[in-house]
């Protein structure tokens, strides 16, 4: 390496996974181009890279807030590029980061254009914030992961529920002041003839009873199977103040669902034969879910209308799993006749199916954890990471707002 070159990350090497850093070099020739790349591995071992190429100014520094990327794996000014670009040389490789305790770790490297390494630095990205209290629960149906924030409280409270467990998000959202219950909708064996409301009812519930938890009701936040679980909740079970859904169905998806042992929803089905089959392997499944205002399919439509809830309704246009805008409108529409007010909506134009929190790679296939071949979730890549960026705030803003949040709580930070 070159003694004179210099990578900084500010302001720190250690920061939040939702939190940007700024990447700067110096010490390199006036006008130099030079290669920075970006590698990271994930829980699986599985190795990420991205690369892009810069021009050193009159000073021979690069700033990646100010300069664009002249080639590699993005071009343009993108500040946060390289590791929304992070890509595994397998295709359909989704970046798995669940489990909470360890940081996602990132090295910045300078090359050379001959490829020699001139300087180095590793960005440590942690999930929890100093004080979050990480505890798993096993209580009764409930089996999950608790995440609650430094402090006497009381705080709002939130059930994630996660289509497969991750604790990714409950703990970013633990660092904002939230009590947060991670919540798998499937476990490693689910039972695929039916699903009990019961149980998730009962996570609610277990959340209310937490002695630092604020006596308004629960919040859920969701994305694709479990949007509609949420759905659910809020229009037959009591306290649940507001629920945020992304990219979800207005129907109950795939399995029955039964509530005090009586079938309160019919299952919303695919036909696997508008399965379309793209260049890159993988499989778009958009078309192959049932149309769930056909006449044949409204036992499967959750009543949304019926619940006191406030909701949050986000979709991508670009979703390729399904039609979330669609449905999105279809709630709206459903909601306005019956006179309610009690929501709001957020669509993103270029964004797809994977809207997660902010400054992860960007994953365009990936293997469907349910239907068990790649599947494209769509987005434009760099239009996609912006919406995560808007919408991770969008978040925090409405559950605040709907679930009592003392305006002198504090944040974690590391």
């Amino acid at each position: 390496m070159s003694s004179q070159v210099r990578l900084r990350l500010l302001p720190s090497v250690r920061c939040l996974f939702d939190e940007p850093v700024q990447v700067k070099v110096a010490g390199l020739r006036s006008r130099q181009v030079v290669t920075v790349r970006a590698r990271s591995t994930d829980e699986r071992g599985v190795v990420f890279n991205s690369s892009a190429s810069y021009r050193a100014d009159d000073r021979g520094e690069i700033e990646l807030n100010r300069d664009a990327s002249l080639c590699g794996s993005y071009v343009g000014v993108e500040p946060m590029g390289l590791l929304r670009s992070l890509k595994a040389d397998a295709l359909h490789t989704y970046f798995y980061k669940n489990r909470a305790l360890e940081p996602f770790m990132v090295n910045f490297s300078v090359h050379e254009e001959e490829g020699r390494m001139l300087a180095e630095a590793t960005n440590e990205r942690f999930l929890m914030g100093d004080g979050i209290r990480r505890v798993p629960v096993k209580e009764g149906n409930v089996q999950g992961v608790l995440f609650t924030p430094p402090g006497e409280g009381p705080f709002p409270a939130v059930l994630d529920l996660c289509t497969f467990m991750s604790e990714k998000r409950a703990s970013l959202l633990a660092n904002k002041g939230f009590v947060v219950l991670a919540l798998p909708v499937f476990t490693e064996k689910p039972n695929l003839q039916k699903m009990n409301l019961d149980d998730f009812e009962e996570a609610v519930q277990f959340l209310q009873n937490q002695p630092k938890v604020n006596s308004k009701g629960v919040g859920i936040i969701s994305r694709s199977k479990g949007a509609d679980v949420a759905l659910s909740l809020a229009a037959f079970v009591p306290g649940v103040e507001a629920v945020v859904w992304i990219n979800g169905c207005s129907a109950n998806v795939g399995i029955p669902l039964y509530y005090k042992g009586h079938q309160i929803l019919s299952p919303l089905m695919f036909n696997f034969s508008k399965v379309i089959p793209t260049e890159c392997g993988a499989n778009m499944i958009k078309h192959a879910v049932e149309n769930p205002l056909a006449d044949e399919n409204k036992s499967s439509i959750i009543p949304i209308e019926r619940a006191n809830s406030h909701f949050l309704f986000v979709a991508s246009e670009e979703d390729l799993n399904w039609d979330s805008r669609g449905y999105l409108d279809d709630m709206v529409g459903r909601l306005k006749r019956h006179g309610k007010n009690n929501f709001e909506s957020v669509t993103y134009p270029a964004a797809g199916h994977l809207l997660e929190p902010p400054y992860g790679p960007h994953c365009p296939s990936a293997l469907h954890g349910m239907l068990r071949f790649p599947v494209v979730w769509g987005g434009e890549p760099r239009a996609h990471a912006v919406a995560e960026v808007h919408l991770w705030t969008k978040i925090q803003d409405f559950l605040k707002a709907h679930l009592g949040c003392n305006s002198a709580q504090t944040e974690s930070k590391l």
